[in-house]
């Protein structure tokens, strides 16, 4: 890995970035390369596969229902409410896997308690941090990277993982048999050629083999021939006819292996040369839109200066009527303020007036209703009625108790003459 040749400093450069000692100031100024702003995207990438050495993908992302995160995830700023909520709870997890006991942090958990917690417990690995921790509270950048890939690599020691050398697969070389004579193509050669092209071809070719040995026969025979033989008794025309039909057959294709690197060098001039003449034909067109553009940009900044100019007078006066405006509305607010407390009491006050109407129309009508004065005038006769009512039976009773009282009175009388015995009864016995 890249990152593995290469150690990073808290202030996320690496070691071979030069240092020299101001003059006088005493201080210590650090000259990045060029290619410091690019190194977090590296250690990013160093840090993905860290954290799939740990499978951080089973143990964490699994169990909390969270996205794998991108080769690139911490270095570019996307949604930096996700990422500092990823970064706390991707350093918790390393710290924990580091053999440190550490608390999940929550969503709503302070952020600046959980960055001066993950900073302590970097410090105490052993691992620098001389930057502020406002620099983390984004939730991404090269502090972010450093920090995280400090916490993955304290895991790593913990669990006891090495880092060893890698090891390369044998290629073996594919010898190149160079031909005596590239421009000179024999028919031995083509004879071979087209025997292995035989099979995905689909078009219909002369076998060569089968041509030369007639060719040879004909040769042959030609040669025994003592005679004619510097005359010709073939027509033209059907020599002509014949060609044309046989030439589709002669036709032999060789094909170019796509692999070959010469083909791939010829492609990059070839691309070379059209990316040349393009350009000469497009720089001039650009300079020129450029020029135009540069123009265009003067004349608009011209413009604006004298339409400012121009409108400067007019703008205090817009000003001036801002500010009354914001004074007229103020007063305003306050004026609200008072008619909404007044139109309150004046609501409570007629709800009362209601209720005193109410009251006055209900005492009206029953003074000068007369159902009332019927009413008491029937109960008063119903009252006598029972009164009345009432005397006769409170006389029968008394009646029925005078009886009563004078038969019990007659009954004791009677009881009491019936018990006296007469003495001349006495005086017999």
């Amino acid at each position: 890995m890249a990152a593995a040749a290469a150690v990073v400093t808290p202030s996320g450069l690496e070691d071979g970035v030069s240092r020299s000692r101001g003059e006088g100031s005493g201080e210590v100024v650090v000259e990045r390369g060029p290619g410091a702003a690019y190194h977090m995207f590296v250690v990013m990438e160093d840090l993905v596969e860290k954290l799939k050495l740990l499978h951080y993908e089973e143990e964490l992302l699994r169990k909390n229902n969270l996205k794998p995160p991108s080769r690139h995830y911490f270095a570019l700023p996307t949604n930096p409410g996700e990422q500092f909520y990823m970064f706390c709870t991707l350093a918790a997890w390393l710290i924990n896997r580091a053999g440190r006991p550490f608390e999940q942090p929550q969503e709503y958990d302070d952020p600046n308690a959980t960055i001066s917690n993950i900073l302590s417990e970097l410090r105490s690995f052993g691992r620098t941090a001389d930057f502020p921790p406002s620099k983390l509270k984004s939730g991404y950048g090269e502090h972010v990277c450093y920090v995280l890939d400090c916490l993955a690599e304290e895991a790593l020691k913990y669990i006891g993982f090495t880092w060893k050398r890698p090891t390369y697969p044998l290629e073996e070389l594919e010898e190149e048999t160079v031909p005596e004579d590239d421009a000179e193509l024999t028919l031995n050669k083509v004879d071979e050629e087209f025997v292995e092209e035989e099979t995905d071809s689909e078009e219909n070719f002369i076998d060569l083999s089968v041509l030369k040995a007639q060719t040879y026969r004909l040769d042959m025979n030609e040669s025994a021939k003592q005679e004619d033989i510097l005359e010709s008794t073939t027509d033209a025309a059907e020599w002509s006819l014949e060609v044309e039909r046989v030439l589709p057959q002669l036709k032999v294709t060789i094909r170019t292996d796509n692999k070959d690197w010469r083909i791939h060098v010829d492609q990059m001039h070839q691309h070379k040369s059209g990316i040349e003449s393009a350009l000469k034909e497009t720089k001039g067109f650009l300079d020129k839109l450029h020029n135009e553009i540069s123009r265009t940009l003067e004349k608009i900044g011209s413009r604006e200066k004298y339409i400012n100019n121009q409108l400067e007078h007019l703008v205090q006066e817009y000003r001036a009527a801002q500010a009354q405006l914001s004074e007229a509305r103020e007063r305003y607010q306050q004026g609200n303020g008072g008619v909404t407390e007044r139109t309150r009491l004046l609501s409570e006050v007629t709800e009362e007036l209601e209720k005193v109407k109410q009251e006055m129309e209900e005492k009206g009508s029953s003074m000068t209703d007369g159902a009332p004065l019927v009413k008491i005038k029937q109960s008063l006769t119903k009252l006598k009625q029972e009164t009345v009512q009432m005397d006769i039976r409170i006389g029968v009773v008394e009646h029925t108790l005078l009886q009563s009282k004078l038969k019990e009175k007659s009954n004791m009388t009677r009881d009491m003459h019936a018990t006296i015995i007469p003495e001349s009864a006495i005086g017999s016995y």
